[in-house]
């Protein structure tokens, strides 16, 4: 990024930072801040150990720096400005998810696939968040990142004082991670008034027995109970000899259980009773072996974790004293807003398009290298060579370094 560049964007990001709406956290007086400048890149140098008394103090030191980037601690301290984490004396800190498409595996190569396949990984999350551990809506801060992915800021003060052990139990949880079948489902004798439900022969009672999933209306037990309802229903559809290909090769899996199978697969009643966490399956010899099946493909199918295909940044969620961009500022390596969302507006929110914060003003600048990118709509093909383009557009290709400001 030559000079020029750099000037430019800075003076672009002046102006924008002199009308921003910022969001400052709360807790403001007692969070440490970064800074990335972009007169030091091409090195990456971050300027932190600094706090603000106001928001307004804060909006000045935008305006006057023109950082690239700008981050607030997690955390809140006594001494926030202090050179030392031992001196700044830690006192809580607010529970982040990092949710980023560079983690994503099979992830595609359009940004903007990317970022609608990043998006889906929230709303997961945000499952998770809202389902299994109930937190209020109102602690809960969804953000888009501003380049590729989404943040979450717990903010709830039960969570404050977790230590990084704990919350990387948190990230366990969400990604299925230690977490075995059996926890999830029991047997239940069925027994009732006057000895319904045995069975008397050769004066020997045999009482009858249903497994059932517990907990099924929340938690894993909910997505567990659906995904079993879900597939049978799916395999219902199919031929008849192509059902049940994936667990076929369970020991115990029969012409009797496949029978029982076909049945529930067309009855709604049945597969509803399901839903409700009753499992009549019928005599199953390794019952166990396909709920462990089962419940290995809800895993694969809902799990929010790093080995997984959503993936949350762990080490952000367990780091108590790590930083987090600031809602309502520019990200450096895009030139687009870190826009906080209401969590109603996350499914329906286009980031290349409600994050854009320029004009289409035209803008003249040289292209190092061919790149392409959907912004407002538009797919945006360039080649090297001077080109004029949307100033959105051409802050986005400076601030990936793949053009220069200008026409020289």
């Amino acid at each position: 990024m030559n000079t020029s560049t750099k000037r430019y964007l800075k003076s672009r990001f002046h102006d924008y930072y002199r009308e921003a709406k910022i969001h400052v956290p709360h807790s403001l007086t007692k969070r440490e801040w970064g800074f990335i400048s972009y007169d030091s890149m091409p090195e990456t140098m971050m300027y932190r150990h600094k706090a603000f008394g106001t928001g307004g103090e804060l909006r000045d030191y935008l305006v006057s720096m023109q950082p690239a980037h700008v981050y607030h601690s997690v955390a809140f301290y006594d001494y926030p400005d202090a050179p030392t984490m031992k001196e700044k004396k830690w006192k809580g800190a607010d529970l982040i998810f990092d949710l980023d498409a560079d983690h994503l595996q099979d992830a595609p190569t359009s940004y903007a696939a990317m970022l609608e396949m990043v998006k889906k990984e929230s709303l997961r999350l945000l499952d998770f968040l809202v389902d299994d551990f109930g937190f209020d809506e109102d602690y809960i801060k969804a953000v888009f990142s501003g380049g590729r992915g989404y943040h979450f800021h717990i903010t709830d003060p039960h969570i404050w004082n977790l230590e990084s052990s704990q919350r990387r139990e948190i990230v366990d949880y969400v990604g299925g991670k230690g977490i075995k079948s059996e926890y999830f489902y029991q047997k239940e004798f069925m027994i009732g008034d006057h000895g319904t439900g045995t069975r008397t022969f050769n004066d020997r009672t045999e009482i009858l027995s249903k497994y059932v999933i517990k907990n099924p209306d929340t938690g894993w037990g909910k997505r567990l109970a659906e995904y079993i309802a879900s597939y049978l229903e799916e395999e219902g559809q199919k031929e008849e000899k192509e059902r049940f290909a994936d667990i076929k090769h369970i020991k115990g899996f029969g012409k009797k259980t496949q029978q029982q199978m076909n049945r529930i697969s067309k009855d709604s009643k049945a597969l509803e009773d399901i839903r409700r966490g009753r499992l009549d399956f019928g005599k199953i010899r390794d019952f166990k072996a396909i709920m462990a099946q089962f419940f290995d493909n809800t895993i694969d199918q809902h799990r929010v974790t790093l080995a997984g295909s959503a993936q949350v940044d762990e080490p952000v969620t367990a780091d108590i004293k790590r930083l987090i961009r600031l809602p309502g500022s520019l990200h450096g390596g895009s030139g687009m807003k870190v826009i906080p969302l209401s969590l109603e507006d996350i499914e329906d929110f286009k980031p290349l398009q409600d994050a854009v914060a320029f004009s289409d003003r035209p803008v003249t600048l040289k292209v190092i290298k061919p790149f392409e990118v959907q912004m407002m709509d538009l797919d945006i093909r360039v080649e090297e060579g001077v080109q004029e383009l949307p100033e959105y557009a051409a802050v986005y290709l400076m601030c990936r370094g793949v053009a220069e400001y200008g026409s020289y």
